[in-house]
């Protein structure tokens, strides 16, 4: 063979090996990345927890290298019977539990300490929506003393909310745009949401957005009116639970919201922060 050939031809085959390496180191790194495993809790009252819990999981899945398990309860009380109750060892194999429940009048103390044990042995914790007005243990509208018993939840979560005002839309706005989860991530307005007020902010917690809300004019049955006004409180945030990480977002009433891809977003990046794993390797 012409011996400039035989160079033409095996310069072509170093080419192509060199463009098939290429190719396939970043699927063989893919594969080798082990996901994070998430426990998702949903159930309760007051919310479409069938429908959000799928949107939560396909969500977080499609942004990240983490898989979703659920435990999800169909009972819409106040008080509904999880099966992670009774047992404080319900995390064990899990990266992070994602606390989604509506459980505003569950206020067994031994219970709430189990669904805490996890979290105080340091496992991670996100938390949405109506996780910040559950665990009820005390006078949830008084300012509760750090390390008390009607303060257990709130010291967990870093913020005491005791509720929320009219189903509007919420302006909101990053005020730690230097933060990782929150340095990608613009500005944005939701459509109808609950702007979940602050009865207080823990000095462990650290504010990443807060939410802007006009509230019209309410008429109550009884006739009492309350005039309109323009509320404000912080919407997301992160706390340092006794060393372990926690992320919370109060935003997540209606699906169109948890559907969004930009609270899916903001979701995924908290998640991935509480774990210390925020990086290109567990974002796809």
């Amino acid at each position: 063979m012409n011996p400039f050939k035989r160079i033409h031809i095996l310069s072509r085959l170093l080419t192509l090996s060199l463009l098939f390496l290429a190719i396939a180191n970043p699927l063989l790194a893919e594969k080798k990345v082990k996901p994070l495993r998430a426990l998702l809790i949903t159930g309760g009252c007051c919310h479409a927890y069938a429908t959000q819990k799928n949107i939560l999981k396909k969500g977080i899945e499609a942004r990240a290298h983490v898989i979703v398990d659920q435990v999800h309860s169909s009972d819409s009380s106040t008080n509904p019977p999880l099966a992670i109750y009774g047992n404080p060892n319900y995390a064990d194999g899990y990266d992070v539990v994602i606390h989604d429940e509506c459980a505003a009048r569950m206020d067994d103390v031994a219970t709430l300490k189990g669904v805490l044990a996890p979290h105080k042995n340091g496992t991670p914790g996100v938390n949405l929506h109506c996780a910040m007005h559950s665990y009820r243990v005390g006078d949830h509208k008084v300012p509760s003393e750090h390390g008390t018993i009607p303060s257990l939840w709130f010291d967990y979560l870093g913020i005491q909310s005791s509720g929320h005002g009219p189903k509007q839309p919420i302006a909101i706005s990053f005020t730690n745009s230097d933060h990782g989860v929150t340095k990608t991530l613009e500005d944005w307005a939701t459509s109808n949401e609950e702007l979940y007020n602050n009865v207080q902010i823990f000095p462990t917690a650290k504010a990443l957005a807060t939410g802007f809300q006009h509230q019209p004019e309410r008429k109550a049955k009884n006739g009492n009116v309350t005039p309109a006004k323009d509320a404000e409180a912080v919407v997301v945030w992160t706390n340092d639970y006794h060393g372990t990480r926690v992320f919370s977002t109060t935003i997540g009433h209606y699906d169109e919201t948890v559907a969004d891809d930009r609270y899916l977003d903001l979701v995924t990046r908290g998640l991935l922060w509480s774990c210390k794993q925020l990086n290109d390797t567990y974002l796809k």
